[in-house]
């Protein structure tokens, strides 16, 4: 998980690396600083003995003079290259992040929800940023702080050493013990973001559904459920390292007391004078103030590790949910020699089977043999969960097949190289997706180098142009988030003509028209025959008025193929087909005479 991680440090290794180099310069100085006080201390009181001043005194102190000062660069170079390095680190995140999202099959998205997503680009990788700069700044300087000065502390006196050698076993395994029982609670918190997120998104998504049902009480509630429950685990989780601080400052205090009973009678019991100097039981003053020093940095140092092994314990979780996003495979594997023309808009269903979920009992398509020709019109018509989207699907290789195969140009899918795929399989879906930005900035997503005629051509095939011409603006007109500005008609014209631009080989209409009146989803079939004859159109629809003059229809019905030919032939032969076409014609006469009724 760590490699994984490591792997976004990128251009940012010689910052990373150059960090604890320059903290470890700090610790060293500040572990130097007490050492030479101790000379220093033992030549003024020498010389308050004595009388006699020493030059000593002067290089002392300009070498102390001189420590701090680097120490004080260090700090503030390991400070900026610090945060350089985890806001590099963070932002290398964020990006291999989403670029692998991007290569995500619909059954590599189906894993994560969209506000999960959400939350691990968003809060999880600030969590590990602040831990990265932790580690490579604080995690280097304490822990070389506090051996080092365990170590000197452990030359002037091997009885307060062994003292502070046994603090630290016990402090090591009071917070191993504490960083184990947060970890739970902080996972589960992480998963309590994704319910928030996913409710705020939710939410503020549909806020007109929202208000158009008056359910504004409803989703309150439902948030304050959900903040309420990332309160409570991270509560639970705060009261656990909120033990951390307390247990050890605790230790620490006792080692001091035990340090003061065990070397009370040596340090100041029997004090004796040799040479001019003041001996505390075998320590001179300058030992005594040096210990003392290097007793303050063993604590600093203690609390400075303890306080981030609480950002690290913090950060776990979000790591291994964002390892989770980068080690997840498409599974879309690329050919090792892959096609990169599509010949036509032919297609070859061949014994097709397919499950959303790899090794799943379920399979929503079974058995599906179609054979389509390129140019030709088909319609799909089914129940709800049929399985007609699942079908065309399969064509731009959004899912890939359990079993059999898919064949467009007379090449299985699998054999293209999928950006050459997907640029000749345009879609129209259902749910009509717009873009912040103007009419013209959306059209040319499907051609970035589309001319102004060649939109205006695309845009009368799809009969959009009429109402583009009257926005203010006209094709500049801003369409706002989502397309919020437009109708739902609109939108979705506005999606035909997007694909078209495409200049495809197949085009895949999933109930595309739903929105648009009878009249003008005639006339975008009919400009559709007019001006892409060559161009396979597959037309999924609930009307049966969209697919009676398609060449062929066919019909599913749990999955399978129950039924194709065209309409005359359906209504003659298949069950499902005509009883359809009953419900709708009779639907239709009910509401012909019920108007007439009313007038």
């Amino acid at each position: 998980m760590v490699k994984t991680l490591l792997k976004s440090v990128k251009q940012y290794k010689t910052v990373s690396i150059l960090t604890p180099l320059v903290m470890i310069g700090e610790a060293a100085m500040e572990i130097v600083i007490p050492f030479l006080m101790k000379y220093l201390i033992d030549e003024i009181y020498v010389m308050e003995r004595t009388g006699e001043f020493s030059l000593y005194i002067v290089w002392y102190g300009i070498a102390m003079l001189a420590c701090a000062a680097f120490a004080l660069y260090c700090g503030i170079m390991g400070g900026r290259l610090a945060s350089k390095a985890s806001a590099g680190f963070a932002a290398n995140l964020r990006y291999d992040m989403y670029d692998n999202i991007q290569t995500y099959s619909f059954a590599n998205i189906d894993n994560f929800s969209t506000a999960s997503l959400i939350t691990r680009i968003t809060t999880d990788v600030s969590n590990v940023q602040l831990a990265y700069q932790m580690c490579i700044r604080m995690l280097v300087r304490a822990p070389i702080l506090f051996i080092m000065a365990t170590v000197m502390s452990f030359i002037i006196s091997p009885t307060i050493g062994g003292i502070f050698i046994a603090a630290a076993v016990v402090l090591g395994i009071i917070v191993a013990f504490i960083m184990v029982k947060v970890a739970s609670p902080f996972r589960i918190m992480f998963k309590k973001y994704d319910n928030l997120n996913r409710v705020v998104q939710e939410d503020l998504t549909a806020i007109r559904v929202v208000k158009s049902y008056v359910r504004e009480q409803h989703e309150m509630d439902k948030m304050q459920k959900a903040t309420q429950d990332v309160y409570n685990y991270s509560v639970k989780a705060e009261k656990l390292l909120n033990y951390l601080t307390p247990v050890v400052q605790c230790v620490i205090y006792v080692a001091m007391i035990l340090l003061l009973l065990v070397g009370g009678d040596m340090l100041i019991g029997s004090s004796t004078v040799e040479n001019g100097n003041l001996i505390f039981g075998g320590l001179s003053t300058g030992d005594l103030t040096s210990l003392l020093q290097y007793m303050t940095q063993i604590l600093t140092a203690v609390m400075l590790v303890a306080m981030c092994l609480q950002y690290i314990s913090l950060s776990k979780g979000s790591m291994d949910r964002i390892a989770e996003v980068l080690e997840e495979k498409t599974t879309l594997p690329k050919p090792r020699q892959p096609v990169f023309e599509v010949k036509d808009g032919s297609i070859d269903f061949n014994n097709v089977s397919m499950s959303y979920l790899q090794k799943a009992d379920v399979t929503v398509l079974e058995g599906i043999d179609l054979h389509i020709k390129s140019g030709e019109t088909i319609g799909i018509i089914g129940a709800t969960g049929s399985g007609k989207s699942s079908l065309v699907s399969l064509i731009p290789r959004l899912y890939d097949v359990a079993a059999g195969s898919v064949e467009v140009g007379g090449v299985d899918v699998r054999d293209y190289n999928l950006d050459t795929l997907r640029s000749k399989v345009a879609m129209v879906l259902q749910k009509n997706v717009l873009f912040s930005g103007s009419v013209i900035e959306n059209l040319r997503w499907g051609d970035e180098n589309a001319t102004q005629e060649e939109i205006e051509e695309a845009c009368r095939q799809a009969c959009a142009d009429e109402f583009i011409k009257q926005l203010p603006g006209g094709y500049n007109y801003d369409l706002g988030q989502g397309g919020v500005n437009v109708s739902g008609g609109q939108k979705q014209r506005l999606c035909i003509a997007r694909a078209l631009l495409r200049k495809p080989k197949v085009i895949i209409f999933d109930d595309s028209t739903s929105a648009v009146d009878t009249k003008t989803d005639a006339m975008i079939r009919q400009a559709l025959r007019t001006h892409a004859p060559e161009v396979t159109k597959i037309i999924i629809a609930q009307r049966v008025a969209s697919v009676e003059d398609a060449d062929r229809i066919v019909v599913l019905d749990e999955g399978k193929i129950v039924g194709v030919g065209t309409h005359e032939e359906l209504l003659r032969n298949n069950g499902i087909y005509q009883e359809v076409y009953l419900s709708q014609v009779k639907g239709k006469a009910e509401e012909e005479d019920g108007g007439e009724q009313n007038g």
